[in-house]
């Protein structure tokens, strides 16, 4: 029986505390790879795909992995998707590869495992090829989706989301990604070392439960919003982001080139909106 690994591992450290030091344990997060794998069906059989390797704080991997695959563009559909499961093999690592089966009659680009969205752009990598990977890639802007959240709501998102960081408590190093309906009830909390993970473990959950698009929801993430994770939400439909740290300036371009609205440095006395201010409501000032 395959055994997924614990999110938090115990170890020993030196603590010193008002000029004295002192041997004790200390939780810290675990940081451990997640090979994801596509299986399709082919002439010969089943055929597997290397997708991607991600480092990972282990905990919902199969999310994980539907989410990175959605991201991606390779997963569509939840029906494309027959299965995820952890590798069957003789692999001692078995519970750090995720294996994605695909549907015999889903369709499946091989070329989508090879990313590189730079390559036919006349200017090279720089942000405007970037946003314009993005058009290339289908996603449509959400400038007509009018979910409105009012500001006091928006305040108390990162409250909420630190409350539902149980890893966190106990370790102090990892970000989170949370989703909320409008009214700020919270329907899901994900942690990870990774910040673009959690974000995944959400969209993961909703496309697996066959919740995308997420148009009437809000994500709310623990640090810094940038490019990647303003795409992952706009791939989902989500309209509203709100992040407790600083946005990129990519991320800026992007909310306001596909009509997201973007806040940062949300804290329960304020907020600072990037992009599209229109869909938070202000009633105190209404």
């Amino acid at each position: 029986m395959i055994t997924p690994q614990k999110s938090v591992k115990q170890v020993k450290v030196s603590r010193r505390r008002d000029g004295a030091t002192r041997s004790r344990k200390d939780a810290v997060a675990v940081e451990e790879p997640l090979e994801i794998r596509l299986l399709t069906a082919g002439p010969a059989g089943t055929e597997r795909h290397n997708v991607a390797v991600t480092m990972r704080t282990p905990g919902h991997d199969f999310e994980l992995a539907a989410g990175f695959l959605f991201g991606e563009g390779i997963l569509q559909e939840r029906v494309a998707l027959d299965e995820l499961t952890y590798c069957q093999g003789d692999d001692p690592q078995q519970y750090n590869i995720v294996e994605a089966r695909l549907h015999p009659d889903a369709s499946f680009d091989p070329s989508l495992l090879n990313r590189n969205f730079y390559t036919s752009s006349s200017c090279g990598v720089c942000g405007k090829a970037s946003l314009e990977a993005v058009e290339v890639r289908g996603c449509d802007t959400l400038a007509g989706n009018g979910v409105q959240v009012e500001a006091a709501v928006v305040e108390g998102l990162p409250r909420v989301l630190r409350d539902g960081q149980r890893t966190f408590d106990r370790t102090g190093g990892l970000h989170a990604a949370g989703l909320f309906q409008p009214d700020g009830t919270v329907l899901a909390i994900r942690e990870d070392v990774g910040r673009h993970n959690a974000v995944d473990k959400i969209v993961g959950r909703a496309f697996l439960e066959g919740m995308l698009p997420l148009s009437e929801h809000v994500l709310t993430v623990s640090g810094r919003t940038s490019f990647e994770i303003m795409q992952k939400a706009l791939s989902a439909g989500i309209a509203v982001v709100v992040a407790v740290g600083a946005p990129s300036s990519l991320a800026v371009d992007l909310a306001i080139r596909f009509g997201m609205t973007l806040v940062g440095f949300a804290k329960d006395n304020g907020f600072n909106v990037y992009a599209n201010r229109h869909r938070i409501v202000d009633t105190e000032a209404g």
